[in-house]
């Protein structure tokens, strides 16, 4: 699931492009309302990555179409030599816990956790809303990099967390979680990305260990996502909708869920996006 698609459940680089989902029609028009639930294995740490994704944002994103955009982050540029970039953050921006985003909170993150791909030799906050990010080598792909799903950005740099008291600036809100079980969040009202993402009213994920039983449990309706990498006998081919297609299932859906016209397909879930991106119908 993670990539059950946080930031491009779906692209490349950061994320993979995203695909058609085959096997079924795609719904074009995202409808808010409802509870995503998702059906995951015990192993690869799927339930992490895709609650994260649903509970942090970062500077930037690959967005569904694909292309990078700003996140956290509203714009930048770099000097010519591309070793010194400028980060332009959103004003107005709240934690889960109504503190607002500041430079600092964004600093603090980087630098607990490091940017990967990127010799970084200092991270500086200038100002409340700007970011300067200083590297012993030029990199003219450091936005790319942002949008990965480990670039998170949390109050005071507080990283990781564990996952029940995790908390960030992403769409959902953690209502409750245990590690590698369970995990519900509901949707942060008035957030910035309202009308645009953050669908469902609220996302539960639920690990499954074995996948005939995450399959029965997709198709008597107990969940409407699970991760099925061994779809063979498993369901009934037309049944459902498929990631990325019929023939080599990584994930199943049932047709009152909406999906995005493209999904990534590096992994699963490679960037946890899903909880933020696929709506129910």
């Amino acid at each position: 699931m993670t990539r059950i698609d946080r930031r491009a459940l779906f692209t490349s680089g950061a994320a993979a492009a995203l695909l058609a989902a085959a096997g079924g029609s795609v719904h074009a028009s995202p409808k808010a309302g409802g509870v995503l639930r998702l059906a995951v294995p015990r192993d690869g740490g799927m339930l992490e990555q895709a609650a994260r994704g649903a509970i942090y944002d970062t500077l930037t994103e690959i967005a569904p179409d694909g292309l990078l955009r700003g996140e956290l982050a509203t714009g930048w540029h770099s000097t010519a030599d591309a070793r010194t970039w400028t980060f332009n953050l959103r004003e107005g921006v709240a934690f889960h816990d109504g503190s607002l985003l500041t430079a600092d909170d964004a600093a603090t993150s980087l630098l607990a956790q490091g940017i990967t791909g990127a010799e970084v030799q200092a991270i500086t906050a200038l100002g409340g809303h700007q970011l300067l990010v200083e590297l012993s080598q030029p990199n003219p792909h450091l936005p790319y990099l942002l949008a990965s799903a480990d670039q998170m950005i949390a109050a005071g740099g507080n990283l990781p967390m564990p996952l029940p008291i995790a908390m960030g600036t992403g769409c959902y809100k953690v209502e409750r979680a245990q590690e590698g079980r369970h995990f519900r969040a509901s949707r942060v009202a008035d957030h910035y990305k309202a009308g645009t993402a953050g669908w469902a009213d609220a996302v539960e994920i639920i690990v499954i260990p074995d996948a005939a039983v995450r399959a029965e449990a997709l198709r008597d309706g107990y969940v409407d996502v699970a991760a099925l990498p061994e779809p063979r006998g498993l369901l009934r081919r037309g049944e459902f909708l498929y990631h990325p297609s019929s023939s080599d299932m990584a994930l199943a859906a049932r047709h009152n869920v909406g999906i995005p016209r493209k999904v990534g397909q590096r992994a699963p879930l490679d960037d946890g996006r899903i909880a933020e991106r696929w709506w129910m119908i």
